[in-house]
């Protein structure tokens, strides 16, 4: 009956908090995944769920370890764990399953709606640009791996989620995290981290950011730009309610593209199967990665309508579930590192990118709207273009963004395997 409950709960709760962000702009404002967080960590550590002894923790997070439901109570019978633990375990198992399921149906749905073909169409400058954002965000992130690895555990995972996160989105940091196996608390700390951060370097570009770069940078000159309809089409979990996927002329379509989903983790779950154990989870999330961007090209699957809109639902729900299992009590000031690599991420990358962008005659609006775009994702670029006063920047920005949301799995799990033979 719990468990029935609880799911029940982390499913319609992102409903309720769309409409929240779709009615009331204070709302909007905080965003759709950080009302998730706020949920699921209040939801995970006001006592309503048992908890866990120290030594069943320390046999989940033992990889050598295959827990089993008679393993467990064995253990009890033993003495080993109480009952609170078996307790624990079940909700356990039950929400690490829902954020498999859920990251797994997340990430075709949003990439479908990738049109590819306008990467090309990128101008030269913002292409540009882009190359040099993520040349800038690797920098810094390599730096805090050397001054931070030895004090925070598992660094080379969350250099990993860093990657992926700034040069795609939430989405990729959700996937790197369970492509890796970093735990619930580590990756909650990170993205609440990334969002303090976020905000601040908001404040920075939607306020003074522009007169300041444009001190170093050359100012932004037209190059032919006539249209932003395309920007337009970029759907975004705010800006309608959910339930409007329920109107007649979505369901069909949008029941095709769960068709195609299903095939997607079929396929990808099938290739897993082949691999060892340990690199399971990674191969299903990159190969889910490339077939949803293969099938992307075809026109009619890339047509249909809210497809992002839903993959962002199951984003919430996995955000939800997965601050509720961070408990905070296991919370120690090694964790404080690694706020300050996230913070030496965000500032290190735009002086490394506006020096770079100084070199090769960047202007201050692409390197303002490209840097948004990595470090904050695509929903977040009309709202600084139109602090720019700049439209014409905002199909680029966004067409970044994507490009980022669909190579950040492969940047993140390959740099992370990358820092872990790395030796300091």
């Amino acid at each position: 009956m719990q468990s029935a409950l609880l799911i029940i709960f982390y499913f319609f709760t992102p409903i309720l908090i769309n409409f929240i962000c779709y009615k009331y702009s204070f709302a909007r404002k905080i965003g759709a995944v950080l009302f998730a967080y706020l949920i699921g960590l209040i939801i995970g550590n006001v006592g309503i769920f048992p908890e866990a002894s120290l030594y069943l923790r320390e046999l989940i997070t033992n990889s050598d370890i295959k827990l089993t439901s008679s393993y467990l109570q064995g253990l009890e019978k033993q003495g080993l764990i109480s009952g609170s633990d078996l307790s624990f375990y079940s909700l356990y198992t039950l929400r690490d399953t829902l954020t498999t399921i859920t990251i797994a149906f997340a990430l075709p749905l949003m990439l479908l709606s990738l049109n590819i073909r306008a990467w090309f169409k990128v101008a030269g400058r913002t292409f540009l640009s882009l190359l040099l954002g993520l040349v800038s965000v690797v920098i810094p992130i390599f730096i805090g791996y050397f001054l931070f690895s030895k004090q925070v555990d598992e660094s080379w995972k969350i250099a990993g989620m860093m990657t992926g996160v700034y040069s795609g989105g939430t989405p990729n940091l959700a996937s790197i995290q369970k492509a890796l196996g970093v735990d619930s608390l580590t990756y909650i700390l990170t993205h609440t981290y990334d969002l303090i951060m976020g905000a601040v370097f908001l404040l920075f570009v939607m306020s003074i950011g522009q007169r300041v770069l444009l001190r170093f940078l050359p100012k932004y000159s037209s190059y032919g730009e006539n249209s932003v309809s395309e920007a337009n089409d970029f759907e975004s979990v705010d800006r309608d309610p959910f339930l409007s996927i329920l109107k007649k002329k979505h369901i069909l379509p949008l029941l095709v593209a769960f068709g195609i989903t299903v095939l997607i983790i079929g396929m990808s779950a099938g290739i897993g199967k082949l691999i060892a154990r340990e690199f399971q989870m990674m191969v299903i999330i990159l190969s889910i990665t490339t077939f949803s961007i293969l099938i992307s090209l075809i026109k009619r699957v890339n047509r249909i309508e809210k497809t992002f809109d839903t993959g962002m639902y199951f984003i919430l729900v996995f955000s939800l579930v997965v601050a509720s299992m961070a408990d905070l009590r296991n919370f120690s000031s090694s964790h404080l590192h690694i706020f300050y690599w996230v913070a030496l991420v965000y500032g290190g990358s735009l002086i490394i990118h506006v020096a770079l962008a100084a070199i090769f005659k960047i202007d201050a609006d692409n390197v303002i709207i490209v840097s948004t775009a990595l470090t904050c994702s695509p929903p977040f670029v009309p709202v600084v273009a139109a602090a720019l006063k700049n439209k014409e920047i905002i199909i680029s920005g966004i067409t970044v963004g994507i490009i980022g949301y669909a190579i950040g799995n492969y940047l993140g799990v390959s740099f992370a395997y990358l820092f872990k033979s790395l030796a300091f």
